[in-house]
């Protein structure tokens, strides 16, 4: 029996470790349900990919400088020939598959900012090529969001059309597509596929006697705003990060140690600023190359604050309380669904003085809220497994089910 050719497809291996954990939930789903695929990539950053995952990679651009401000004409050119090359290489390259996987991510949404012709394009070029060639296109446990500008609207919508199958990994997404002009009354809402990555233990919860307060995690974010705030860039990131490095020196007075992380390579410059802003010992940077690394640094936690999306699905996934620097209705969706609503705070207008209000009242509640985060995390653990079982069901309807049940994450 000719084995399925299984291509995935995104921005992976580009930096940001939320989009490599979903890659990486969905090679495990591969490799344990359906072993004898055949699986490559098209991808942002394929050497990456290839050389920590162990699949064939292939670059998503022809023209390397693709997400790159192209300024003079050489570049400009160049961009715009990648455009009309992109074309056929996407085309070769789904033709060759019987079935591609875009695994979760925000990758219908533009709650950062983000120009038509770049993923969008490469996306819509993805779904129109797959379904012209009988590869079905599944997105998979994606985020989405309403989107203002009219030729990303477009791209997206149809995109989302042409696919084979879409679930989401939240209500509010598959709303947004609908109000978008999708139908969306086959699709189904499950859980981000990050739940589905093994999780190290929780940290124990402080016993009957008083301990020093431990670690505070706070996640960090080359904020700027949405697609739509372009012309406010610089004010929202000036006041995101004002605010953060005022409330990260509040939590310096008290004693506490402040663990800084990160999400993506571009949050770097912003670890540096509050390092040299707040000078205290008490402050240090992790280097996490991956959401288990994330997920470490988080479980060892007192407490955590953040800003990134899977910053904060790795928190919650360990069971650490938390409070959310929000920037999009997927943060304070996720954190609704798993018992800490009320722990969000605009990450646009960061309050430094209601934020530490916010997390003192959090770390008053740490043992009730363990035990939330703890009963939580069952229920999204089976919905992602229900997740991959429809997943099989639709895109693999001839392959041998009798196989041995995945333990739980």
């Amino acid at each position: 029996m000719k084995s399925l050719r299984v291509g995935v497809f995104g921005l992976l291996g580009s930096g940001n470790v939320g989009n490599d954990g979903s890659l990486e939930a969905v090679l495990g789903y591969l490799r344990a349900e359906h072993p004898d695929a055949v699986v490559d990539a098209l991808c942002g950053g394929p050497e990456a990919v290839a050389a920590r995952y162990g699949i064939p990679a292939t670059r998503l651009n022809w023209y390397r400088g693709e997400y790159r401000t192209a300024s003079r004409a050489g570049a400009i050119a160049a961009k715009g020939l990648g455009k009309l090359v992109d074309v056929v290489r996407t085309a070769a390259w789904a033709r060759r598959h019987d079935v591609v996987i875009v695994p979760g991510t925000g990758v219908l949404e533009t709650t950062l900012p983000l120009r038509p012709w770049g993923f969008p394009y490469s996306l819509f070029l993805l779904c129109a090529t797959g379904r012209l060639f009988g590869a079905r296109v599944a997105l998979v446990s994606v985020g989405a969001a309403r989107i203002g500008n009219r030729p990303t609207r477009t791209l997206t919508r149809w995109s989302t059309r042409l696919a084979a199958y879409r679930s989401y990994r939240d209500a509010t997404s598959r709303d947004a597509m609908r109000a978008m002009g999708v139908d969306t009354a086959r699709d189904e809402v499950y859980a981000d596929l990050v739940f589905a990555l093994p999780a190290p233990p929780a940290s124990e919860p402080p016993g009957p006697v008083p301990s020093p307060p431990g670690v505070v995690c706070v996640g960090v974010m080359d904020f700027h705003g949405s697609n739509d705030e372009r012309a406010r860039a610089e004010e929202i990131h000036r006041r995101y990060l004002d605010g953060t490095t005022r409330f990260v020196r509040a939590l310096v007075e008290d004693g506490r140690p402040v663990r800084l992380l990160t999400g993506d390579e571009l949050d770097r410059p912003v670890v540096d600023a509050i390092l040299d802003a707040v000078d205290s010992p008490l402050v240090t940077a992790a280097e996490a190359a991956s959401l288990a690394d994330l997920m470490k640094e988080t479980a060892a936690a007192d407490t955590v604050v953040a800003t990134r999306y899977h910053n904060l699905v790795c928190a919650l996934k360990v069971g650490t309380p938390t409070l959310a620097l929000s920037y999009s209705a997927k943060s304070d969706t996720l954190m609704a669904e798993m018992g800490l609503g009320e722990y969000c705070h605009p990450a646009r207008e960061v309050d430094a003085d209601r934020l530490l209000e916010q997390f003192r009242e959090l770390e008053r509640r740490s043992a009730e809220l363990r035990r939330t985060l703890s009963e939580r995390n069952l229920v999204v653990a089976r919905r992602v497994e229900d997740q991959f079982t429809a997943l099989t069901a639709a895109l693999f309807p001839a392959a041998d089910h009798t196989h041995t049940p995945r333990e739980a994450p």
